[in-house]
């Protein structure tokens, strides 16, 4: 890629944040995908201020013909990092015409979080060993995540300053680093408070740090909390001891979970969204089609005419 392009790249990036707040893994990812078909532009001699239509429909084409398939998720937000690009430089005067105007955006299939049931969120919550100080970390880090529908990134940044024990609530900065409070709830303060007292000492061993969920490795950095990618490895390692396929968990799958367990039992779907901190209700109503789907479920087993 040409210096002007990474040039232009980092001014977008930039450009972006700026006039939307997005959150960085949302930059990350448009920048990504813009560095890799630039990389591809590249190899045939394009620049990518100079992509034109037929570009595009060779690189979507290209992407289409993988061996490796790409996701319509994927592919859906490689188009809205172009076309906001493309856009942005016809705004700075940079380019004269669109080069996606008449590329159509790829349909966004209707598709359903996958979601566990209450029984298997159980099976999961029990299955850390809390008689270890990891385990009653894990087990803290778990209950957590179902009572707060906090999203991976959001849970593991958590500092101690950040949770109130005694009105059982906790703040956090979700997308585009908007603020929200969320409650926690009872069982997952007493597991906290457990963890805070008899665990993360251990854990710890002397350092020093701020973030709540915190590792024993001594080569990380002093104040460095757990990852996102070992949050992961944790709720996958507990899935299977408490037999919950791979397949079928991973840290927001039990962000689903408690987005649908409380629609099943009676929650506002507005309540939902400021939980999860959803900016669009359209993004929460998906769960309204996880949850009368359960219903359906539990109608048709238990009753006499189901």
């Amino acid at each position: 890629m040409k210096e002007s392009s990474n040039s232009l790249l980092d001014e977008f990036i930039d450009a972006l944040w700026l006039a939307d707040g997005l959150a960085k893994n949302t930059l990350a990812a448009y920048r990504s995908d813009l560095a890799l078909f630039a990389h591809w532009l590249a190899e045939r001699g394009v620049d990518l201020p100079a992509a034109t239509e037929a570009d595009i429909d060779s690189y979507l084409a290209h992407l289409h013909a993988r061996t490796e398939k790409v996701r319509p998720a994927t592919l859906r937000r490689l188009q809205a990092a172009l076309r906001r690009y493309y856009r942005w430089l016809i705004e700075q005067g940079r380019i004269q015409t669109d080069p996606l105007l008449n590329i159509q955006a790829p349909l966004a299939a209707e598709r359903f979080p996958k979601t566990l049931s209450e029984k298997n969120v159980e099976d999961l919550l029990a299955a850390p060993d809390v008689t270890t100080p990891l385990g009653l970390r894990d087990r803290a880090l778990l209950e957590l995540f179902y009572a707060t529908g906090l999203r991976v990134s959001e849970l593991v940044g958590l500092k101690l300053f950040s949770v109130s024990l005694d009105d059982r609530v906790l703040r956090t900065f979700g997308k585009g680093g908007k603020e929200r409070l969320v409650p926690m709830g009872e069982v997952a303060a007493d597991w906290l408070v457990r963890w805070l007292a008899e665990g993360r000492p251990g854990v710890l061993k002397g350092r020093a740090s701020d973030f709540i969920f915190v590792t024993g490795r001594r080569s990380r950095a002093a104040d460095a909390g757990m990852t996102r990618q070992m949050a992961w490895v944790l709720v996958k390692k507990h899935a299977l001891t408490a037999g919950i396929p791979a397949a079928r968990i991973s840290p927001h799958v039990l962000r689903h979970a408690f987005a649908t367990h409380l629609l099943n039992h009676g929650a506002d779907l507005r309540v939902v969204q400021l939980l999860l901190g959803h900016t669009d209700i359209s993004t929460t109503q998906v769960y309204t089609h996880v949850a009368r789907a359960r219903l359906k479920e539990l109608h048709a087993a238990h009753h006499p005419r189901g």
